[in-house]
């Protein structure tokens, strides 16, 4: 695993929803080898534990990193609390991307929450060829819309109470679109229950599929145990890491 420490200065700052923020870090010597799905290890000021957040961008030309994180506790209230012209320190970029196909297949793209950040640096890459399915609690939590649209990817918009776009899981047009069409990939991030349904719904349609494993992460590198998952390798169960042998996973490999 090849990875670098530095103190990416902040170019841009937004908040995109209640407690969700959107950071520009200036990092060209991680940008270099950063893919869709890899994470960074940011430490938050005066805390000893570094907070993993999924990278959202990335802008080779510019050599920046863009990041879109939900306050969750302590660690994320001060990265959120950090401005323009302050710097984080990053680690990164780390773990296992997605496997990129050429930019003309057609693949699917399904986030749930904050998992639709990451969806949007594949969204990107296949443009017009990729359809973006976006989960969120109601209209408040809505993120990240108008750059997926940016993109020319095709965008189906799910809430749970119908406050904005389609009130569905993101399963329901995912298995819509699996039953009258032929993807080439089908790439998911979100919470466990969503990525259990979205492999199974792949594995029966016969598409290939990967899944972005939301998990509490410490040391980022493999070394600790916190984020020890189950794997089905070679007919055999063995433990993993999700920092290490994911975030990024074949679906049929998970033990669910």
């Amino acid at each position: 695993m090849s990875y670098l420490q530095t103190l990416a200065p902040i170019l841009k700052k937004e908040s995109l929803a209640a407690n969700i923020y959107r950071f520009v870090l200036s990092c060209p010597s991680l940008v270099e080898s950063a893919v869709p799905g890899q994470f960074i290890h940011i430490l938050p000021p005066s805390l000893s534990l570094r907070r993993p957040i999924s990278i959202c961008e990335i802008d080779q030309k510019r050599g920046t990193l863009t990041i879109v994180f939900e306050v969750k506790g302590e660690g994320t209230r001060k990265l959120s609390e950090l401005s323009v012209g302050n710097t984080m320190d990053v680690l990164g970029p780390l773990g296992n991307g997605f496997t990129l196909l050429p930019p003309e297949k057609h693949v699917i793209l399904v986030g749930g929450g904050i998992g639709n950040p990451p969806m949007l640096s594949l969204a990107q890459i296949y443009r017009e060829n990729a359809i973006a399915i976006c989960g969120y609690r109601s209209a408040a939590a809505v993120t990240l819309q108008d750059a997926f649209r940016t993109t020319g990817a095709e965008t189906i918009l799910c809430t749970d109470d119908g406050t904005a776009g389609r009130r569905a899981l993101v399963t329901e047009p995912l298995q819509e679109l699996l039953s009258n069409g032929t993807y080439d990939m089908v790439y998911a991030c979100g919470p466990r229950p969503m990525l259990k349904f979205v492999a199974k719904a792949a594995q029966k349609a016969h598409a290939l599929c990967e899944v972005s494993i939301e998990e509490r992460i410490g040391c980022g590198i493999g070394a600790c145990l916190v984020c020890a998952c189950q794997l089905e390798r070679e007919g055999k169960t063995v433990m993993g890491h999700v920092c290490k042998d994911g975030p990024v996973f074949r679906a049929e490999e998970v033990v669910w």
